[in-house]
């Protein structure tokens, strides 16, 4: 726990930009990693939809998401930092939260500004809490962790809300609680993406959703504007669903896969994925007269 939480802070604070591709289980995390990438993001969004197939309006429960997070961290060798929502109540609650977290081995997690239930940030009819529940709940947050390291992002939604100004001020208030980094929701443009991080004095993570309000930058780009983590949250999981629904369709209609072939991993190709050759070794190492 004490290597992922150093590895993921070194990480934000060093020259250069993390990119941060969001999983939602084992597996995911698992090819998140396998792809190269230095950390792994537990994408909120995803893990509802997964879960209890809602979509992100604040149904997942504490349980279900530090359960989730704890199977993730297992899973692989990289930092992993997790979406933890608005706390799941008021600031005792999210000091539980946050030790939660950090005993399921997660390397940092952003909590949100959001009333509760909360929307996903790129969603209509959302609103903030004031800004000194907000903070309280960072102060409290920065109090339960147990490791220092382990990094606090605080993420604002009050630029839909309030505007761009507040959304700032909210900012600078949140880095004074404790926050490490600052997540700024949803601006609205590239100007707004370049002024934010010139006017914001942290680290700054930038979230390139497909389809929201924020024009889609490369990590490169966003590196340029001076962010330290480019989020792409759900973008694995959308590919999953497209493919599933194409394969699902193709079965059902045709009573065949055929058709379908190259949208799958091949049988080697899982086995490789999910460790085979890991268990058979262990098997052997484990085996007793009774199982030669």
């Amino acid at each position: 726990m004490a290597k992922a939480t150093a590895e993921f802070r070194e990480s934000v604070e060093s020259d250069g930009i993390v990119v941060a591709p969001g999983a939602y289980d084992a597996a995911s995390a698992k090819l998140v990693e396998r792809a190269g990438a230095e950390v792994v993001y537990m994408s909120g969004s995803s893990v509802s939809t997964s879960v209890h197939g809602y979509p992100d309006v604040g149904v997942t429960t504490l349980t279900e998401m530090t359960d989730r997070a704890r199977q993730m961290a297992n899973a692989v060798d990289v930092p992993v930092f997790a979406d933890a929502d608005t706390g799941y109540g008021n600031p005792i609650n999210v000091r539980r939260t946050v030790e939660e977290f950090e005993a399921a081995g997660v390397a940092g997690v952003h909590l949100e500004d959001q009333t509760f239930p909360k929307q996903c940030g790129h969603f209509e009819g959302k609103d903030v809490v004031a800004t000194d529940e907000m903070t309280a709940k960072l102060r409290a947050a920065a109090d339960a962790r147990e490791d220092d390291e382990f990094v606090l992002i605080a993420r604002t939604d009050a630029r839909a809300v309030e505007g761009f100004e507040a959304a700032v001020e909210r900012s600078r208030s949140y880095l004074e609680a404790g926050a490490d980094v600052i997540f700024f929701e949803a601006p609205e443009s590239v100007a707004e993406l370049e002024e934010a991080a010139e006017r914001i004095d942290a680290p700054m993570l930038a979230n390139m959703t497909e389809g929201g309000k924020t024009p889609m930058l490369s990590a490169d780009e966003l590196d340029a504007l001076g962010y330290d983590i480019a989020l792409f949250p759900a973008t694995g999981f959308k590919a999953v669903l497209n493919t599933l629904q194409d394969v699902y369709a193709e079965i059902v209609e045709t009573g065949s896969q055929q058709a379908v072939m190259d949208e799958l991993v091949t049988w080697e190709g899982r086995n490789e994925i999910t460790g085979l050759d890991r268990i058979r070794d262990l098997e052997d190492r484990y085996a007793t007269d009774g199982d030669r």
